[in-house]
C-alpha cells in the first residue's frame, strides 16, 4: 500500500491525471460522474482504492478550498477547457443572433436581447473561472513574465477583440438593412404616384358623376397622406436604427471593456511575482 503526504504534490498531481484517465476512459463513466468522482480524491478522500484501483492512502487531504482549486488546475482546466470555450462561442452567436432578429423587428422582444447578454456574460465568467486555475506547467512561464503579460489577459483581450469585430459586422448588416428598407419605400412612393396617375385617368374617362368624382378625390388625398406618412416613417425608422445600433455597440463594448480590464488588476495583484 503506497502513502502519499498530499495529492498537492507532484507525484499526487502525477496521479490524479492518471486516475482520471482511468475513469473516464477505462472504466468509461460519464463526464460528471468523473468530476464528481475527481473532487471527492481531491478534497476529502484518504483511501482512494475505494474509488479507483489503485492501493493508495492520502495522509493529509486537502479540504475544500485548496482540493477544489486542485480539482480546477489538473481536472477542469487540463481536460475541460476546449468544451467550455466552445459554449462561451455558441453563447456569443445566439447573442449575435437575438441582437440581428430584435434589431430587424423579426422578433420584437428586447427581453430576448437582455437575456442573451446575461447568458453570454455568465459564460464569460465561466471562461474566467476556468481559466484562472491554469497548472502550474513549465510551458506556462514564459507567458507570466512582466514583458509579456499574463497568458490568460491576452487569451480575454483577444475573445473581445473578436466579439467587437462581431458587432462591427454586425452594424455594416444593419445598415445594409437600413438602405434595403429605404429603397422598399421609394419604390412603395413610386407605386403610390401610378396609382394616383391611374386614379387621375379613370377620373378623367369617367362619365361626370359628382358622387364619383368626390369619392375619388377623397381617395387621391389619402394615398396621398399615406405616401408622406410612409416616407415620415423610413426617415425615422433608418435615424432610430442607427443611433440605437451605435448606442448598443459603444455600451456593450464599454462593459466588456471594463468588466476585462477589472479581472486582469485582480489577477495581476491577486499572482505573485516570479522569481
Amino acid at each position: 500500500m503506497t502513502q502519499l503526504e498530499t495529492l498537492s504534490a507532484v507525484q499526487g498531481r502525477a496521479l490524479l491525471r492518471e486516475i482520471y484517465r482511468e475513469l473516464r476512459f477505462e472504466r468509461q463513466l460519464g463526464a460528471i460522474a468523473t468530476l464528481r468522482a475527481c473532487w471527492s480524491i481531491c478534497t476529502t478522500e484518504r483511501e482512494l482504492f475505494r474509488l479507483t484501483k489503485r492501493d493508495v492512502i492520502v495522509l493529509h487531504p486537502l479540504g475544500v478550498w485548496a482540493g477544489t482549486s486542485l480539482w480546477m488546475q489538473e481536472i477542469v482546466n487540463r481536460h475541460f477547457y476546449a468544451p467550455v470555450n466552445a459554449v462561451v462561442y455558441l453563447g456569443a452567436a445566439g447573442l449575435l443572433l437575438a441582437v440581428g432578429l430584435n434589431r430587424t423587428h423579426v422578433i420584437d422582444t428586447p427581453a430576448l436581447v437582455v437575456a442573451g447578454i446575461v447568458v453570454e456574460a455568465l459564460l464569460l465568467a465561466v471562461l474566467f473561472v476556468v481559466m484562472f486555475f491554469a497548472p502550474p506547467d513549465e510551458t506556462d512561464v514564459p507567458s507570466l513574465s512582466p514583458a509579456g503579460g499574463t497568458g490568460t489577459t491576452e487569451e480575454l483581450l483577444r475573445e473581445l477583440g473578436e466579439i467587437g469585430r462581431d458587432y462591427a459586422a454586425m452594424a455594416v448588416q444593419l445598415e445594409s438593412i437600413a438602405g434595403t428598407l429605404s429603397d422598399v419605400v421609394e419604390r412603395q412612393d413610386a407605386m403610390l404616384s401610378t396609382v394616383t396617375d391611374s386614379v387621375q385617368a379613370a377620373i378623367s374617362a369617367v362619365a361626370p358623376n359628382p358622387e364619383l368624382l368626390a369619392s375619388m378625390k377623397e381617395t387621391t388625398s389619402a394615398l396621398n397622406a399615406f405616401a408622406g406618412s410612409v416616407g415620415i416613417l423610413a426617415e425615422r425608422l433608418r435615424a432610430v436604427e442607427r443611433q440605437e445600433v451605435e448606442r448598443l455597440v459603444r455600451t456593450e463594448l464599454e462593459r466588456m471593456l471594463s468588466t476585462t480590464i477589472l479581472h486582469r488588476d485582480e489577477r495581476t495583484a491577486s499572482t505573485p511575482p516570479q522569481g
